[in-house]
């Protein structure tokens, strides 16, 4: 066994693979993806790096630079994008990086590093390369460019929450900033609060205050549905930013409007955004009687 080395981890999945078994046939789809795959893998290597081991529909690759991860990971959603071809459905893929510590042993890779890439990856869209605010700080100054930061999200056994950043690949995308600085935002920040709706009652979680959703009567929400648990989540505010934290056996779900999918915080935490949808237990795309409507308001002077 080595001991601790500084390596970038880099993870790549197929997205939707199931459905595209289901729709094209199991020899045609198993082709189809392995074809992709094997595409993958020589961009790996083009950049320097090496795949560590096959999971399922997806990689799970080292390169020793921050740099070289990022750059295969770019190249490799433009190759992803380029092999669409008439006659077949163009596959697309998720990929998140992060620079950190790492553990190599037996062929494999362990560690802090490899596990926070990890839930980047189930938090990344299709056709999204998400990476981490440390990442970022390894780049080289033209790659750290091409980046912005998104939200903080916590892990499962780590105290600090992680800023997940966006590495944006397309060249001619017109990039949006995300711009989640304390001091840039000023005094205006104190005029924003969160109104939290359930019921036909609206709830306001002030600019640094918090609020308690549950079952239980002593919740500041009482939400008396099945799925929710007695202590459920807490809302609460930090550096301008309004958060929800799990606390729950069922997990939180978070809907924000204008995002392609849901988010399923099991004792972890996310940044809210302007407005969308809480589910407490379970989905919130059905809506029910343990959803909530949330939204961002600018209270009047």
């Amino acid at each position: 066994m080595s001991g601790e080395e500084r390596r970038a981890i880099l993870f790549a999945d197929v997205c939707e693979s199931t459905s595209i078994y289901e729709t094209a046939g199991d020899a045609a789809a198993l082709a189809q993806i392995n074809r992709l795959l094997a595409v993958l893998e020589k961009q790996v290597r083009a950049a320097g790096g090496r795949v560590v081991k096959s999971l399922g529909d997806g990689v799970i690759c080292v390169f020793d630079t921050a740099d070289d991860a990022v750059r295969a990971a770019c190249e490799m959603q433009q190759a992803a994008q380029e092999l669409g071809t008439s006659g077949t459905a163009p596959l697309r893929i998720k990929v998140s990086c992060n620079y950190g510590p790492v553990v190599m042993a037996q062929n494999d890779v362990f560690g802090d590093t490899v596990n926070v890439c990890a839930r980047l990856m189930s938090l990344a869209n299709a056709e999204q390369v998400l990476s981490t605010r440390q990442t970022l700080e390894a780049l080289s100054p033209g790659l750290r460019s091409r980046c912005r930061e998104l939200y903080e999200t916590q892990v499962r056994g780590r105290e600090v929450p992680v800023a997940v950043c966006e590495v944006v690949w397309r060249g001619d995308v017109d990039l949006t900033k995300v711009d989640l600085s304390q001091e840039e935002l000023g005094a205006d920040a104190s005029e924003w609060v969160l109104k939290v709706s359930y019921g036909g009652e609206s709830y306001v979680v002030e600019p640094a205050g918090s609020m308690r959703i549950g079952r239980e009567p002593s919740n500041d929400i009482v939400v008396p549905s099945e799925h929710a648990s007695r202590q459920h989540a807490r809302i609460f505010a930090r550096d301008a930013q309004f958060l929800i934290a799990d606390q729950s056996s069922n997990g939180t779900f978070l809907m924000i409007d204008g995002s392609e999918r849901e988010l399923r915080l099991r004792r972890e935490q996310a940044l809210l955004g302007d407005r969308g949808w809480i589910g407490l237990g379970k989905t919130a795309a059905n809506h029910g009687d343990h959803v909530l409507r949330y939204r961002l308001e600018r209270r009047s002077r």
